[in-house]
């Protein structure tokens, strides 16, 4: 019954390019039909119980059996089998992976409920299961200023090193920073990003987060760079900041705040913004409307974590008299980002190996295959939202971005000669 289920599930699944299923008996099943530029994947179970665990737990089950080698994918590798699959079902044909049906969307909705409290003490756990793990894994993959968010593939970016320079260069130049400004970076990870806007542009920026560990890290790394005067750091939830800030940044942690939290969140943005103040809030979010994390990254990667529909998001901005001033949506920036990440983990499987084991790369594989194909065929999106509590904070038209940017790109340019490049012109009565 389990095959049956099963080999129902692929008969649906796979339509275009060919997929070969070789149960642990040997007996093959073949799925969908060659179509040019489709690939042709074979899928090994080497044990006879893994149809009836796939079935049970659909993703779940899947990625429990490929991280404990009891599947194998051939023809290609993990990130080619799940974008195989994502591709085959994509989110604008309608018949996407991530449309449950009923039950599912019951089960969904009772387990979205419990997991999106996200109080005080579970979000040091969340936090702790992800990004206290040993910090040598980081190092491995991701760029020298510990980018962990979407990178920014600009015309001409080619490497991870430039397009993640590239993305704090655009949120800089979004913030229209200069050096008599003070900046509240909430959710700082490990301190690249305030480093990075402290260097380019003089401000003073003041990084909270709930790991230990990465503050550590942040305070450690602006004492070596001989900034620690200027870029500080604190192990503080962002609803105990106190004080107010010309600017706010946010890149990554809104993900991690959790449905019941986000008026709260927006409150503290309003609160301690000064009054011609910019925050800018980066985030992944849905296209698609609100849903809730799959099993598999709940379990194994963000408990607690909650990716946001665009919807949800303005509903718990409206109440808090803040105004979106712009809204960019970075639809595939994060999938050149991820499959960076990917590439570079491949590399490092010995070194990754020796410092966990092989369950955990092939878990780690997983994460980042089954991340990068959702930003290239499912609803995953990111979103970079410009708040601001005077409409006149930002000037009236985008240009100041583009300036910004072109500025920072010249590294010889003092942050004196940024700030002057971006500052809003003075504005008639007949341009407000």
């Amino acid at each position: 019954m389990s095959m049956f289920l099963l080999d129902v599930a692929l008969t649906r699944l796979i339509r275009r390019g060919t997929l070969t299923l070789t149960e642990a008996n040997g007996r093959q099943h073949r799925y969908g039909t060659a179509t040019p530029g489709w690939p042709d994947l074979g899928l090994v179970l080497h044990d006879r119980r893994v149809p009836g665990r796939i079935a049970l737990h659909p993703s779940l089950g899947f990625a429990e059996c490929y991280m404990d080698g009891r599947l194998d994918v051939t023809g290609g590798d993990i990130m080619d089998f799940v974008g195989f699959v994502r591709a085959n079902n994509a989110w604008d044909s309608g018949r996407h992976l991530d449309a449950p049906g009923l039950l599912g969307r019951l089960r969904l909705a009772l387990v979205g409920r419990i997991n999106r409290i996200n109080a005080r003490a579970a979000s040091l756990r969340n936090v702790a299961h992800h990004y206290d793990i040993d910090d040598r894994l980081y190092d491995l993959f991701l760029d020298p200023n510990r980018q962990y968010s979407c990178a920014y593939w600009a015309d001409g970016v080619t490497t991870l090193e430039q397009a993640q320079i590239a993305k704090m260069n655009h949120i800089a130049a979004k913030l229209l920073l200069t050096p008599d400004h003070k900046v509240l970076d909430i959710g700082c990870g490990w301190g690249g990003l305030a480093i990075h806007l402290h260097k380019v542009t003089g401000a003073k920026v003041h990084g909270i987060s709930l790991s230990q560990p990465q503050i550590a890290y942040a305070r450690a790394w602006a004492a070596r760079e001989g900034v620690d005067h200027a870029v500080t750091f604190s192990l503080t939830d962002f609803r105990d900041v106190e004080g107010t800030f010309d600017r706010i940044v946010s890149v990554g942690m809104f993900e991690h705040v959790g449905t019941r939290n986000f008026p709260a969140y927006f409150r503290t943005i309003h609160n301690r913004l000064t009054p011609d103040g910019i925050a800018l809030v980066h985030t992944i979010g849905r296209a698609a409307p609100p849903a809730v994390t799959d099993d598999f990254t709940r379990k194994y990667i963000f408990p607690g974590g909650y990716i946001p529909s665009l919807s949800e998001t303005v509903t718990a901005i409206e109440p808090c008299r803040l105004m979106i001033a712009d809204c960019e949506v970075l639809r595939r920036h994060y999938a050149p980002t991820l499959r960076a990440w990917y590439a570079r983990c491949v590399e490092q499987r010995a070194r990754i190996v020796e410092l966990f084991d092989e369950r955990f790369y092939r878990m780690w594989l997983f994460y980042l295959a089954g991340a990068a194909t959702s930003f290239e065929h499912a609803s995953l999106v990111n979103f970079q939202l410009q708040l601001v509590r005077n409409r006149d904070a930002v000037p009236i038209t985008r240009d100041y971005v583009l300036a910004g940017e072109t500025r920072l790109a010249n590294a010889g340019a003092p942050p004196c000669d940024y700030a002057a490049a971006i500052t809003p012109r003075s504005r008639s009565a007949s341009d407000r």
